[in-house]
């Protein structure tokens, strides 16, 4: 905000929910401006006296790209280009991104990400691995570079991979990330579920072979779509997952479901944990014992329960590692293990 000039500056997806561009306005609302206008997803970082602003802007199609640009938003110089990385991306074969759109049957309308092994046969049927996030607020389907290694390279073994961006997610209005509060997991499981049945009848789809994988907020929703809907997922990896709300912290899970004893319903129906003797497929589960963000006590529970049904799984711990599993070879070797597990299981 510049308060001399009585002007804030600001992102929006005014263009569209997969997309993120700068504007500015008067503190009154009026005078809007759009400063960006390059397809895609920007970020900006202001000077102190608010004449210049550094923009990273990237799309599906080009990797992100610093420039150094006047408040007015004119460019002034391109501080890092990253050709010789784009090159460098092309040489691995790295896979296109499409941006599309999944009409799941209570008429909601949600954006998703494919991406595709390079060489593509439409009379094949490929394997589909779907990785989720779809907490409160978040976007995963953006039009942005796609630089998740691991998903690159899973399109070269020969795997599709998707991201649905359910409800609850963010850039799509307050009604559509409202729709989720004192009730998280039901929706978003349901979107998840429905999504990938749709998925499973394209023609170039394996349909039984289709598996969900993510972490944190993620794990908690790869959990729960396996469990819940095992007819539709062969296999899911959790990778320091929530299982029971009331593990988590109090400054996150109250804001979205209130205190347990206010909410008793909202914090019970959708843990996974209470829904562990349903599972039917390949689970694989995955936890750093130094969490101090999602604590290890969720994945502890939920193999309690697992065992206490009689289920079948695979686990694995990583000693003193925290929230984001690395340092040293722990994340080759947690992708590496990952990877296998998608071999054999999917």
């Amino acid at each position: 905000m510049d308060e001399s000039a009585k002007r804030v500056y600001f992102r929006a997806a005014k263009v569209s929910p997969v997309e993120n561009h700068l504007y500015v306005c008067g503190l009154n609302g009026k005078r809007m401006e759009q400063l960006t206008t390059k397809p895609g997803t920007h970020t900006a970082a202001f000077s102190d006296d608010f004449k210049f602003f550094m923009s990273t802007h990237s799309n599906v199609d080009t990797p992100p790209k610093t420039t150094l640009n006047q408040s007015n938003g004119k460019l002034i110089k391109v501080l890092a280009d990253n050709e010789a990385y784009h090159d460098l991306t092309k040489s691995y074969g790295f896979a296109s991104t499409e941006i599309f759109k999944i009409t799941v049957p209570d008429g909601a309308e949600l954006n998703a990400f494919m991406m595709k092994p390079r060489v593509f046969d439409p009379t094949v049927k490929y394997p589909v691995l779907m990785f989720v996030y779809g907490g409160p607020g978040s976007q995963n389907v953006l039009n942005r570079w796609n630089s998740n290694m691991w998903h690159h390279y899973l399109t070269q073994q020969g795997y599709i991979v998707v991201c649905v961006d359910n409800r609850g997610t963010g850039g799509r209005g307050r009604d559509f990330q409202h729709c989720t509060y004192k009730n998280l997991g039901n929706m978003e499981s349901a979107d998840q579920i429905a999504s990938a049945q749709i998925i499973a009848k394209y023609p170039y789809v394996d349909s039984s072979r289709v598996g969900i994988w993510g972490w944190s907020y993620g794990g908690y929703m790869s959990s729960l779509c396996l469990f819940t809907g095992g007819d539709v997922f062969k296999a899911a990896i959790a990778v320091a997952p929530v299982t029971n709300w009331k593990f988590y912290d109090t400054i996150y899970t109250e804001r979205y479901l209130q205190k347990p004893q206010d909410n008793k319903n909202g914090y019970e129906d959708f843990s996974p944990i209470n829904h562990a003797a349903k599972l039917e497929g390949n689970f694989l589960l995955i936890h750093g014992t130094g969490d101090d963000n999602v604590h290890v006590q969720n994945s502890i529970e939920l193999q309690n329960a697992l065992i206490a049904a009689n289920k079948q799984f695979l686990s694995f711990y990583y000693p003193d590692r925290d929230h984001g599993i690395s340092g040293g070879n722990t994340r080759l070797h947690l992708y590496k293990m990952m990877s296998d597990f998608i071999f054999e299981k999917l």
